[in-house]
């Protein structure tokens, strides 16, 4: 290595670390598009259900429930958004697998 170029044997080693953290991530994406996870309202009244890409894939209401269509509509929102929540969680939780033991200089979060 030449000399006046200090750390720069470091930053060969975060470029590989950052190379690497992106083959990991695409395989990520990959693996939770197809997961899923569930989220209920009005105890069980409203189902929905999305997966790793934040697309809500299904939606499950209980006969009971048409009845009044404004809790109806309530029970919905709740469902999905909290459903939604839980794909963020699920995404998030996988990703801090991988970014866990890095320690790049500069990005705050990611050790």
């Amino acid at each position: 290595m030449p000399k006046g170029f200090p750390g720069m044997g470091n930053m060969n080693n975060v470029l590989k670390q950052v190379q690497k953290m992106q083959q990991e991530i695409q395989k990520l994406q990959e693996e939770v598009k197809d997961k899923t996870v569930e989220a209920s309202a009005g105890g069980g009244a409203v189902v929905a259900v999305a997966n790793g890409k934040k697309e809500l894939v299904e939606i499950k209401i209980d006969e009971s429930a048409t009845e009044d269509i404004e809790m109806l509509q309530d029970l919905v929102l709740a469902a999905v958004n909290e459903a939604l929540r839980k794909a963020d969680e699920m995404v998030s939780s996988e990703m801090g697998k991988i970014t866990a033991g890095l320690n790049i200089p500069g990005f705050p979060g990611i050790r």
